[in-house]
């Protein structure tokens, strides 16, 4: 529900604040503090639930901590098996962080949009995002680390030789190398700005919708905002689940051997 103070401020007002994040620094040096903080909360989170259904974990009946972790350890390995050709103890755990911190941070989408930063102006914090997949920073954030990745198990199964051939002589052979190189270069960086972009469209145009329905009349909120919700948790998941799995099969890819 939009507070009276934001209300005062007309709509596009309270929408500006919304999507304002709150920052230091000035351009490109400025950091996003809401993004941060909410990131390292929700990962610590991941974490810690991880960690308490290991310690926790039984032969015999298993709780529901530990049953909800390994059907999520289950369905992570699954989609690596099924995506991945090569041989690395690393996919399967990055796999499953990245599906979970994705989720935890779109999950942010479901709290009331008024809620936390309104706790956030108690304690003397004008702007609050508390969503950090709507924060474009966060997004590409994640995907350039992914990108990182991806060229490293390039050069390290291809070797330097190997990955600067498949840069250059395919998919049209030695006589229009440049051509080639231009390609690659373009199917190479097209991935960490695809990755970035879905999951930062698709969550704030998500927020924005929140945002409207908290400027329409209390009496129509409910009728709209808890029909949206039961869809937008489909979003949420699979945004994470498509982050997760490209990054599976990207990595699946570097570690081709032509």
């Amino acid at each position: 529900m939009a507070t009276e103070a934001h209300a005062a401020e007309g709509a596009t007002g309270y929408i500006i604040h919304h999507l304002t994040a709150l920052r230091v620094g000035e351009g490109f040096w400025s950091l996003h503090l809401d993004t941060l903080f909410f990131s390292a909360v929700l990962g610590g989170l991941f974490v810690w639930f991880f960690k308490t259904a290991a310690d926790k974990a039984t032969a015999g009946v298993p709780g529901l901590a530990q049953s909800f972790a390994e059907m999520l350890i289950e369905f992570v390995d699954t989609q690596v098996k099924d995506s991945f050709h090569g041989h690395s103890k690393l996919i399967a755990p990055l796999a499953l962080t990245i599906f979970c911190w994705v989720f935890l941070w779109n999950f942010m989408d479901l709290f009331p949009v008024d809620i936390l930063p309104l706790i956030g102006s108690l304690m003397g914090i004008d702007y609050l995002r508390v969503v950090p997949s709507t924060d474009l920073n966060a997004t590409f954030a994640m995907s350039i680390s992914v990108f990182f990745l991806i060229i490293f198990y390039s050069i390290k199964i291809k070797g330097v030789w190997g990955f600067t051939k498949e840069l250059t002589l395919q998919p049209f052979g030695p006589w229009l190398l440049p051509f080639n190189l231009l390609l690659k270069l373009v199917e190479e960086l097209a991935k960490p700005i695809s990755l970035a972009l879905r999951l930062f469209g698709n969550l704030y145009a998500g927020e924005l919708i929140f945002i409207l329905i908290a400027l329409l009349p209390w009496y129509i909120q409910p009728v709209l905002s808890f029909p949206w919700a039961i869809f937008h948790i489909l979003i949420i998941t699979l945004q994470a689940f498509i982050f997760m799995v490209l990054t599976i099969v990207y990595l699946s890819m570097a570690h081709e051997d032509h």
